[in-house]
């Protein structure tokens, strides 16, 4: 806003993966995985939505996840952080039928990226660094998911995009 005056998109990027099993007990990495994941995006869009409607338009685009379409063991807290943005971007998408606000939730699997660094488990982190070297896609091939959703015409809104390697399970 500071430098363009205007606010297009937002995207609501941010996460961690405290995975685990849940009879771990966790209750310390689930209060962070809801901060960040879920109080996040409502903070986001709190940010967000003044300048949006002030403006006449604007998106939304969350990043979730698969683990919140397939559900594993260990991966329960923070596939129920995803699905709770997916339900609050479909909530928020109904809420905005006037055309100001699109909404989009892009639903990666395996990415290259540092989310692993949020890994407590060695194990775990060390799993899932393997998976994402030995297949993980690029960050760009989510970019590209997004700039798909935005370049839309006005008119037209892509609710969910699901994107993962061709190999993944």
């Amino acid at each position: 806003m500071q430098e363009f005056g205007r606010l297009d998109v937002f995207v609501g990027n941010a996460g961690i993966s405290r995975i685990g099993p849940t009879s771990t007990l966790d209750v310390d990495g689930w209060d962070a995985m809801i901060d960040v994941n879920v109080r996040g995006v409502l903070h986001g869009i709190a940010a967000a939505m003044p300048v949006f409607r002030r403006q006449g338009h604007g998106d939304f685009v969350t990043v979730v996840s698969t683990a919140g379409i397939k559900i594993v063991p260990n991966m329960g807290v923070y596939a129920a952080t995803k699905n709770a943005v997916r339900t609050l971007l479909e909530a928020l998408r109904q809420e905005s039928t006037d055309g100001v606000v699109r909404t989009t939730s892009i639903s990666p699997g395996y990415v290259n990226t540092e989310l692993d660094s949020s890994i407590e488990d060695p194990e775990a982190r060390r799993q899932a660094r393997a998976a994402m070297e030995s297949f993980g896609i690029p960050p760009e091939a989510v970019a590209r998911a997004i700039a798909f959703a935005i370049e839309q015409p006005r008119d037209v809104e892509i609710g969910d995009i699901t994107i993962r390697p061709t190999v993944q399970g």
